[in-house]
This record gives structure tokens, sequence and C-alpha cells, in this order.
């Protein structure tokens, strides 16, 4: 049993009830991500961690929280863990996997459909006065029936798309460290490919790959000049998979100083992280789960 717990902001009244039955807790109860220097002071005597994305558990937190027995992160990915060090030092390290499935599929097809419907530059337009009249050719935008979509890494999160765009019509390519199942696959009514065939063939691509030494900047330059000119990248998994200054160049940005390339670039969408999390009742859950 673990005494004193530490716990990140946006815990649930519940939940924070639940745990100080059986634990002296410590905690950061203000949403914002916790300062450096306060996080190391709050742990020093802890033996359990509840965690989250924001919480960087690394060398110099283990050296100051000796006593540390478990780490639990509130999320899927684990990144913000030195895995390596916990194992060396007997930390048992937890996350959630699942929790996040069905959540970040639905943010996906959102995604994709505001790609293709080019929903944020109509959105864009309309707020900023420049729709003046309906035209034939204004704003054409693209029908998901009958095109492809790429998936890197057919998971839980990829198959929960594939599922969702087969319902749209679309055609799925896949390609996987491992091929699935046949049944998998007819259920799924998706076809496994290798990696270059997959972004030459389609005309959406989905990465759906947690971030590993071997997946960061999987998509680089070379990558993207194998996609179609008008095909899509869309990243719902780690934003490091996707080698951002390749997508600078490719874009043909200038070299000098100018705003963030992101606020001038009108053929990129992107979105504030965590928007996939789902709503209270998920958060709940994950807290629930974690603690468990």
């Amino acid at each position: 049993m673990y005494e004193k717990s530490y716990s990140p902001p946006a815990c649930p009244e519940d939940i924070l009830q639940r745990i100080s039955e059986t634990h002296e807790i410590t905690g950061h109860f203000d949403d914002k991500p916790i300062m450096r220097e306060q996080l190391l002071e709050a742990v020093s005597d802890r033996d359990a961690i509840l965690c989250s994305i924001n919480d960087v558990i690394d060398k110099s937190l283990f050296d100051t929280a000796p006593a540390l027995k478990i780490v639990a992160n509130i999320g899927v990915g684990y990144n913000n863990i030195d895995i390596e060090e916990a194992s060396k030092r007997g930390v048992l390290v937890t996350n959630i996997p699942g929790v996040l499935t069905d959540a970040t599929a639905d943010l996906t097809m959102a995604l994709i459909l505001s790609v293709s419907r080019r929903v944020v530059e109509g959105d864009r337009m309309v707020r900023e006065g420049g729709f003046r009249f309906w035209g034939l050719f204004h704003f054409l935008g693209r029908e998901l029936s009958g095109k492809t979509l790429g998936i890197i890494g057919l998971g839980r999160i990829g198959q929960a798309v594939a599922a969702r765009a087969t319902a749209f019509g679309m055609k799925i390519l896949y390609h996987n460290r491992h091929r699935l199942s046949s049944e998998t696959e007819q259920a799924l009514k998706a076809s496994f490919t290798d990696f270059d065939t997959l972004l030459s063939n389609s005309d959406l691509v989905s990465l759906h790959t947690p971030l590993t030494d071997e997946t960061r900047h999987l998509i680089t330059g070379k990558e993207l000049s194998l996609m179609k000119n008008s095909a899509f990248l869309i990243n719902t998994s780690r934003g490091p998979v996707v080698d951002e200054k390749a997508v600078k160049a490719v874009c043909k940005l200038p070299k000098k100083k100018q705003p963030p390339f992101r606020n001038r670039l009108k053929n990129i969408m992107e979105s504030a992280n965590g928007i996939g999390w789902g709503y209270y009742d998920d958060l709940c859950h994950f807290y629930h789960k974690a603690f468990e």
C-alpha cells in the first residue's frame, strides 16, 4: 500500500476523496502545469505519483524522491517518463491504454472532415468579413466516399478510425510493424501495404503510432514528397512523429524571421493538445483507472 501520494491538476473531487481515505495527498490543484521546482519539492517525500503528460518524470525527479515506488500516468502515452531510469530504481510505471480510443478516433474524423470540406477556411473567411456571395466554384471541398485513407499504426485507435472511415465509404490502406490477421483485415475492410506505397496511394494519411526512438520524425521531407500533392496528413499521435522543419521546407516558407509558421499557413490546421480528451466523465474515468 502506498501511503503518500502526489496528484496533478484537475483531479475530480470524488477521486481526491477516495484517495485521501488511504493516502496522505500532496497535490497541485491549479489547472495550469506546475513549475518544475514546485514539482520536485512536492514529490520529495512521496512514494506514489499520479502524473500527466505535463509532468516530466526523469532522473532528477527520481533523485529528489528516493522513496518513490510507483508512477501512475494519467493517459495512454508515457514519453514524459524515463522508463529506463524507473526500471533501474525498481519504480513501477503504469498507464491507462484504451481510455482515449473513441475520443481520439472521433477527433481524427473531425479533422478529416474539416480539411476535406474546408470547414476552418470557411469559418475564417466569414469571421474576417471575406464572404460576399455564393459562387459555383467557391470553396469546393472533397467527397470522402471512394477516397483512400492510409493509416500508419492500426492499433486500437487506428482500428477505431478505420471503422469510422469505412462508414463514410472510404478505402483503407494500412501499415504496421506486424500485419493483422486476415479476419481483422476483413472486418475493417483494410489492406496491408508497405510504408512508401501507402504514402503515395493515399488521399489522406493518418498517424497513430506511439512516440519512440523509431517513430520520432517518422514523417520527414522524404515521406512528404512521396504523398500526392492533393493529399492531407493527419497527426493525432505525438507531435514529434512529424518533422516540423520538413513541413516548413515543403511549404516553402521564407527563412527570415517571421511570426510562427502556423499563423501564416492556411493549409495547416492545428488543434489544442487535449481537445480530443472527450468529456468530464472521461476525465473521471481516467483518474479512476490510474488510481486502481
